[in-house]
């Protein structure tokens, strides 16, 4: 059984040779840009007008102008404004030569087409390369939002680099098992874990490739992890990696040519959890009980797939005060808590242990609590880990 921290440090000695590819930026939502984002243009590349208004040469300190054109947005503006003269102009138009300021519209009055109001303090205008200049770094590597697609766009950038997905295998273990929409005989129980890892896959915009249910079968399971290492980059299993009879996972897995680099760490939910890695292609060993499945892969999956496509992942982590006393008996392991946050508290729910699956819907968050530690006292302020 090893800590928590020394398996995370050999997944994050492991080397990734990132795979990338060119794709549409309208079609980049939720995918990860392979590298950092230079602006090579300047924004706006002109002064325009930051609202609808009359553009003007407050200097002269004539406040009676005679309007001699309207100038809209996209509209080319060659002329130049002489003493006494004013362009009406639209948000976003580009300001003619010889105006330094636009009046807001509300604050004029017009007559036989001459300009009267009251002067403004502000400019309103929007300079050339205010927002950004050639060279600027605009986007760091990053899952691309809605945010990063509306900033490329207008970069003029039509197409990005952006990490290949990786394909996970996943695959659960047990005769017990019957999926939703099967009829349960004596000894029986839905499997839950194969379609939560699958979404939880697909939720972080990663190919999942789900091949099903395995019996507690040697030659069976051997075949499953055979084909799914030749298919995918990498596969989780859930259920068959602890000590029972019947668990064959990890014999079945090293029978593959994986080489196991860690099984058993001293966490709770999740203690049987295993990593190991073939060539290019790795392998996780997940509990079979749902919240151990869960939580495993919060903690050490999706790093990895984060890893994978080039970037660290950053959990959001918020500081909040303990709505209650927590406690744990055995302290040998780092227990993680499900809590839902309300009003700057964590509030523990009530759990029963890893099979308590719908403790996970009320939840907001995860608490830690250390190797060694009995209790936290409410009200002690502590960092919760969104989930």
């Amino acid at each position: 059984m090893i800590k928590i921290d020394v398996a995370q440090k050999i997944m994050e000695d492991i080397k990734i040779d990132l795979k990338t590819e060119k794709i549409k930026v309208i079609n980049s939502l939720g995918r990860v840009l392979a590298n950092d984002i230079f602006s090579e243009i300047e924004s706006p590349p002109f002064d325009k007008s930051a609202m609808d208004g009359f553009a003007y040469n407050h200097k002269s300190g004539n406040t009676n102008l005679k309007i001699i054109e309207t100038i809209a947005a996209g509209s080319a503006v060659n002329t130049e404004l002489k003493i006494g003269e004013c362009s009406k102009i639209m948000t976003g138009a580009m300001i003619p030569k010889g105006a330094n300021k636009v009046v807001k519209i509300e604050n004029c009055s017009v007559e036989n087409n001459y300009l009267s109001f009251e002067p403004e303090k502000n400019d309103n205008i929007i300079y050339r390369a205010e927002n950004l200049k050639i060279g600027e770094k605009v986007i760091e590597k990053c899952v691309i939002r809605p945010q990063e697609i509306g900033v490329l766009s207008s970069l003029g950038i039509a197409e990005i680099k952006v990490a290949k997905q990786p394909t996970v295998g996943v695959i659960t273990t047990g005769t017990e098992l019957k999926n939703p929409g099967e009829k349960l005989e004596i000894g029986q129980i839905y499997n839950s874990n194969g379609f939560q890892i699958t979404s939880q896959i697909e939720a972080m915009n990663c190919k999942a490739k789900y091949y099903g249910t395995v019996p507690d079968d040697k030659s069976a399971t051997l075949k499953i992890i055979q084909n799914a290492i030749n298919e995918c980059d990498v596969i989780i299993l859930s259920g068959g990696v602890s000590m029972g009879e019947f668990d064959y996972v990890p014999q079945m897995i090293e029978q593959n040519g994986v080489k196991i680099l860690f099984h058993k760490l001293a966490i709770k939910p999740g203690k049987p959890t295993l990593f190991g890695q073939k060539n290019d292609k790795f392998v996780f060993g997940l509990p079979g009980n749902p919240v151990s499945t869960f939580v495993i892969f919060e903690l050490f999956v999706k790093p990895f797939l984060f890893k994978m496509m080039g970037i660290k992942f950053n959990p959001k982590n918020i500081k909040v005060k303990l709505a209650n006393e927590v406690k744990q008996r055995n302290t040998e392991r780092t227990s993680y808590i499900p809590v839902k946050l309300e009003n700057g508290f964590a509030i523990p729910l009530k759990y029963h242990g890893s099979s308590h699956l719908n403790a996970l819907i009320s939840a907001d968050a995860l608490i830690k609590i250390e190797r060694g530690i009995t209790k936290i006292t409410e009200g002690t302020i502590i960092n919760a880990r969104q989930i």
